[in-house]
């Protein structure tokens, strides 16, 4: 279709090498490979329905929520990333770090996954 169009015989070969009809032979037939994988990585491109990518952020945050100590839990970055929030008067520094270790060893998903561990203390005074 590309060369009925009259698209160089470059574009033509990155079209057919992007699901590997052809071998790519080009930089730009690998950089539009790469493409292609980046874009179907997003969540619901290729086929997953908005409820199984839901239900699989649910699964990841409820995985964290279970440690004792934890208050609030984040799925982000299409469940690449988890940012946990925890009571600081319950878990300290040392606690904060170990607790991002074992929730890390329980994430059983494809892939990797950052786990994030916020552990903060606020203490505000005013000058009169």
């Amino acid at each position: 279709m590309a060369r009925r169009h009259g698209e160089s015989e470059a574009v033509a070969h990155a079209m057919e090498a992007h699901h590997n009809e052809v071998e790519p032979q080009t930089v730009e037939a690998v950089i539009v490979q790469a493409a292609d994988a980046l874009s179907g990585a997003r969540p619901g491109a290729r086929g997953e329905s908005l409820e199984s990518y839901v239900k699989r952020l649910r699964e990841l945050e409820q995985i964290a929520q279970r440690h004792e100590g934890v208050e609030q839990v984040y799925a982000m970055q299409a469940g690449r990333e988890i940012r946990v929030i925890v009571a600081p008067l319950k878990i300290g520094d040392d606690e904060a770090m170990l607790l991002s270790r074992e929730i890390e060893r329980e994430l059983e998903y494809p892939g990797q996954i950052k786990v994030t561990v916020i552990r903060e203390s606020r203490a505000v005074e005013f000058a009169k």
